[in-house]
C-alpha cells in the first residue's frame, strides 16, 4: 500500500517536473518570436522612452512630463527617501511585493519569498524610481514611438496602479532600494506564468511596439531591440 502511493506521488512529481520543463521550452521560444515588428505604418515617431534592465527585471522609463503625458498629476518625487525635487524621467517596474520587498541582493531570497511569488499568493507593486538623466547602452535602449502610442502606454501603466480616491496608494517601507525610488500598490499577481518582464512585454505592446510573443524574462525583450 505504501509502495503504491509512494509511485503515485512521484508519478505526479515526475508529471509536474515534466510539464514546467516543456512550459519553460516554449516560453524561452516565445520569447524570440517578434510581434509589431514593421513600424513603418506609425508616423511622427518622435517620442522617446526607454527599456532599462539590471540583468533580470526590466523597467518601462518614460519622460516625467511632456506635452503628451503629464505623470505630475499622479507622482511627486519628493516622496522618495532623497527627497528629490526635480526629475526628468521616471521608470516603472512591476512585480511581486514581497519579493521586492524582502530581497534586496539575491543572497537574501527566502524559499518562502520565492515559492509564494511563483504561485501567485503574495500581493504586487509599482517600482517606481526618478532619473535626471539616461544613459543608452546595452542595458538601457531607446525606444522611439508618436504621441498616440505613447498615450496608451501611459494608460496601460496608470491602470496597473492600485488607486484610492483617484489616488494612488504608496507603501509605506524603508526598504528602498535608492534615495530616488519608491513602491506604490499594484494590481495583479505575479507567478510562474505572469512574470515583470511579461508586464513589461504587455506594455510594449499595448502601444503596438516591438515586443516578444511572449516572455518571461528581460532577454525576450530586448533581443528584438539589440538585433
Amino acid at each position: 500500500m505504501y509502495l503504491k502511493t509512494l509511485k503515485k506521488i512521484v508519478g505526479y512529481l515526475l508529471l509536474a517536473v515534466g510539464f514546467l520543463v516543456i512550459y519553460l521550452l516554449l516560453a524561452t521560444g516565445a520569447a524570440y518570436i517578434p510581434v509589431n515588428k514593421d513600424q513603418s505604418e506609425y508616423k511622427d515617431q518622435n517620442l522617446s522612452i526607454y527599456i532599462l534592465t539590471n540583468g533580470v527585471h526590466t523597467d518601462i522609463v518614460v519622460p516625467y512630463f511632456n506635452e503628451a503625458y503629464d505623470w505630475r498629476t499622479y507622482l511627486d518625487p519628493s516622496l522618495t527617501p532623497g527627497k528629490q525635487t526635480s526629475a526628468q524621467w521616471v521608470s516603472f517596474g512591476w512585480g511581486d511585493k514581497g519579493f521586492y520587498l524582502q530581497t534586496p541582493e539575491w543572497k537574501d531570497l527566502k524559499a518562502s519569498v520565492a515559492f509564494n511569488a511563483a504561485f501567485g499568493l503574495s500581493e504586487s507593486a509599482m517600482h517606481v524610481t526618478y532619473y535626471d538623466k539616461l544613459a543608452t547602452g546595452d542595458d538601457c535602449i531607446e525606444i522611439k514611438l508618436n504621441k498616440e502610442q505613447y498615450q496608451r502606454l501611459c494608460k496601460y501603466i496608470l491602470n496597473r496602479f492600485d488607486m484610492e480616491n483617484n489616488k494612488l496608494v504608496l507603501v509605506e517601507t524603508d526598504q528602498n532600494y535608492g534615495l530616488n525610488d519608491v513602491f506604490y500598490e499594484a494590481k495583479g499577481k505575479y507567478n510562474l506564468f505572469y512574470t515583470c518582464n511579461t508586464w513589461a512585454n504587455n506594455v510594449l505592446k499595448s502601444a503596438n511596439l516591438k515586443a516578444s510573443l511572449f516572455t518571461l524574462w528581460d532577454k525576450g525583450i530586448f533581443y528584438h531591440y539589440r538585433k
